[in-house]
């Protein structure tokens, strides 16, 4: 059984804190460890967080420098195979995720799962493969992966940035570094979308921005970006109506709309000379 490392970054969130805490210890999976990093809460969290220390392996509340520093600090203090990012206010999909999840043997890197948004209100896998224009089109949520612990021995998240050093770090691994991955069809969080990296958008193609220009060439960086800022989710259709001939029979069923409404038009036409 592979040991999974479970790491919670909280700062004033208790009620979200005790939802997450409360995923996590009903697992019917038994070999983890969980590890939670307070940033000095002052709204009840350490309180929340002593309520439960049975089943928590370590714990510190301390000021820290942001979300990367607490993740870091957390993966300093992980003893498992695989370590997953279960921030305060997400909660694991149901208690079977580990089971289900580990119930075959994994050698991957990285494990995608599928995540279930809190706004979206739907589920939502990975794309396969992962490419460069995979991950630049669209950041992996985290809270719905499990990374091999030592691929952070000598690579720990850049904790320059804000909210998209988790997606500097998926460059990193799987396209430079190239690491193994496995998408898993298995729903793993109820991702809570109110989070910083989806309420601050702008910081976010800020921050993605000067990690493009960090980690490529100009002549390479100009092509992601031109096709970045021209991505429609529609053309993620395509595939799926040229394997169904799908697209062959939308263009001819709105052909033949558009001349049914073209002839009905002008019969309306003609009929208001008269």
């Amino acid at each position: 059984m592979k040991k999974a490392s479970i790491i919670t970054i909280n700062y004033n969130n208790c009620l979200g804190l005790r939802k997450t805490i409360q995923s996590v210890i009903n697992q019917n999976y038994t070999n983890y460890e969980y590890i939670i990093i307070d940033g000095g809460s002052t709204d009840g969290s350490v309180e929340v967080i002593k309520e439960y220390a049975e089943h928590v392996d370590y714990w510190v509340s301390e000021p820290d420098k942001g979300i990367y520093n607490a993740m870091n600090k957390g993966i300093l203090k992980a003893t498992g195979e695989y370590c997953n990012f279960m921030n305060s206010g997400d909660c694991f999909y149901n208690i079977d995720v580990l089971n289900s999840l580990f119930s075959e043997e994994c050698y991957e890197d990285i494990l995608f799962g599928k995540y279930y948004g809190s706004q979206t209100q739907k589920e939502i896998s990975y794309p396969s493969p992962i490419t460069m224009m995979t991950l630049n089109l669209r950041h992996p949520c985290h809270q719905a992966t499990f990374i091999k612990r030592e691929l952070f021995e000598d690579h720990l998240y850049d904790e320059k940035y804000k909210i998209a050093a988790d997606w500097k770090f998926f460059i990193e691994m799987i396209i430079f570094k190239n690491c193994t991955y496995k998408i898993c069809d298995i729903t793993i969080v109820w991702f809570d979308q109110l989070g910083i990296s989806n309420t601050n958008l702008d910081m976010a193609i800020e921050e993605s921005n000067i990690i493009l220009s960090e980690l490529l060439p100009e002549r390479i960086l100009k092509d992601y970006k031109y096709w970045r800022n021209r991505y429609s989710p529609i053309l993620e259709l395509i595939p799926y109506f040229n394997k169904t001939r799908g697209l062959h029979k939308l263009i001819c069923c709105l052909t033949a709309l558009l001349v049914r409404i073209y002839a009905a038009l002008i019969k309306k036409n003609n009929h208001s000379t008269f």
